[in-house]
């Protein structure tokens, strides 16, 4: 069972970022106080669109020592896993809804050595992956329908975090709670209040340049809601 110490982190999402000035994105966003980052892999298949594969997530590795959360929004995650987890992701999100076995993709990532992660579209429950939680290091919640960048907050996402907090708290899990898709500073107090703990921002960091002042501002959401929660 995961055990790392629960914290609020937040995981700036450079599907956002300029492409053409990547590293300097990268670099920002560490200096403003990122916590990690989240990479967005789409297969054209799983989801209608095409965005990058290990190629650029190497790229990436080179440019900061934070955690890279790599998100596998692809049909066959078993078959890829491996070049993700070599190119230097630290934690490889999948989806339940894949065409591969949860099962054996939790195996087959914990035996590359890095985190393992289950991903959920806004209209899969979190009773679909309530049996493997205790084998996992991250929960993402989809609070958008995957594959698109710039989609606003689903609010039904926020009883899916209750009930996946409640479930993580039931069996004594630390894994990371994850709410990926619209998240900004006003939709980070509810999903902190609801128990999410790993928190994926695309556009509210990115937009308009203002790297460290939106971190900052998501962060003092993210530190509103949390503290709501424990009222």
């Amino acid at each position: 069972m995961p055990t790392a110490s629960r914290r609020l982190r937040i995981a700036p999402s450079l599907l956002s970022a300029d492409f053409a000035a990547l590293g300097d994105a990268v670099a920002a966003a560490e200096a403003g106080g990122a916590d990690a980052f989240h990479l967005d892999v789409m297969d054209g298949h799983f989801v209608p669109n095409i965005s990058f594969g290990p190629a650029l997530v190497q790229a990436v590795r080179t440019r900061t020592k934070l955690p890279l959360d790599v998100h596998l929004m692809i049909e066959r995650p078993d078959r890829y896993a491996e070049a993700f987890a070599r190119a230097g992701g630290d934690t490889l999100v999948f989806h339940q809804e894949s065409k591969d076995d949860p099962s054996e993709v939790i195996r087959r990532i914990r035996g590359l050595g890095v985190a393992v992660g289950i991903a959920l579209k806004p209209e899969t429950p979190f009773s679909a992956v309530e049996g493997f939680a205790d084998r996992l290091d991250q929960i993402m919640v989809m609070s958008v329908h995957p594959g698109f960048s710039g989609q606003s907050f689903l609010p039904e996402a926020i009883p899916k975090l209750e009930a996946a907090r409640a479930a993580l708290r039931s069996i004594g899990s630390h894994a990371d709670l994850s709410i990926d898709g619209g998240v900004t500073a006003v939709t980070a107090i509810p999903a902190a209040r609801a128990g999410a703990t790993f928190f994926v921002c695309g556009n509210a960091v990115f937009a308009g340049g203002r790297v460290a002042e939106n971190l900052v501002e998501v962060r003092r959401a993210i530190d509103q809601g949390a503290a709501d929660a424990v009222r």
